[in-house]
């Protein structure tokens, strides 16, 4: 009789110098069914991350040879789909707010529990793997947001998006000029039982505006004739996708 193989485990990247964390974090995973690697510098961790293929990234900042700062944003640019979660002493707003806007999915504070990151991962993975009914591309004034192949065009222009960015504009454009509260954005791009710092979505905000911005922005000085949306900030409530 002939059976079904068992889907393949996630494959993690643990990026770790601390002996100690780095033997917990491993067999931790391991014991969970996820199939981690461990490296303990960042040139270590590049390297292996081109080598083989890896759907997220546990990242500790303060490595001996780079600031993983850097290898976030190295590893973002090269592959935008991986999953990237900081594990990191640094307790700071605006190191949190570096490490999102270096490209990371997430952030745990030291010293966290495992059971926490495994229900931080779950809650990721569960979100990328949960199949969806075929979705219609989006139109925003001549943004276009293709859920299915996950592209953001401009009259055949590509925009690079990061995941969430592209996740986040998707949910504004489906409900163009209505108003879509904090709690609604992190439910749905995030996850609903989030209980990280909702700077996430102020970072995430940030960076998708910027992006749209840099569409209209051409050396000559002349604006193209797109019609862009405008996303609005609503104050003590939300966001609003407005179409020029």
């Amino acid at each position: 009789m002939r059976t079904h193989a068992a889907p393949a485990p996630f494959r993690i990247l643990v990026v770790e110098d601390d002996d100690t964390i780095g033997r917990h974090l491993e067999s931790g995973l391991r014991g969970n069914g996820y199939a981690p690697a461990w490296s303990r510098t960042g040139a270590g961790a590049l390297t292996e991350a081109t080598q083989s293929r890896y759907d997220v990234l546990l990242l500790d900042l303060g490595l001996p040879d780079m600031d993983g700062l850097d290898v976030a944003r190295q590893l973002r640019a090269r592959f935008p789909d991986l999953l990237i979660l900081i594990l990191t002493a640094r307790t700071d707003d605006i190191d949190v707010i570096a490490g999102l806007d270096a490209g990371a999915d997430d952030y745990l504070v030291k010293p966290f529990s495992l059971t926490v990151l495994l229900a931080r991962l779950r809650a990721h993975l569960r979100r990328r793997t949960i199949a969806s009914p075929p979705q219609e591309p989006v139109r925003a004034g001549d943004v276009v947001i293709d859920v299915i192949a996950r592209r953001c065009t401009v009259q055949d222009q590509e925009i690079e998006l990061r995941p969430k960015e592209f996740e986040l504009l998707a949910v504004l454009a489906r409900n163009a000029g209505e108003a879509v509260s904090r709690e609604t954005l992190m439910a749905e791009v995030w996850d609903e039982n989030w209980f990280g710092s909702t700077k996430t979505l102020d970072v995430t905000m940030a960076g998708l505006r910027r992006r749209l911005t840099d569409v209209m922005v051409r050396p000559n000085g002349v604006s193209p004739p797109y019609r862009m949306p405008r996303i609005t900030t609503l104050r003590g409530h939300g966001y609003r996708l407005e179409l020029e």
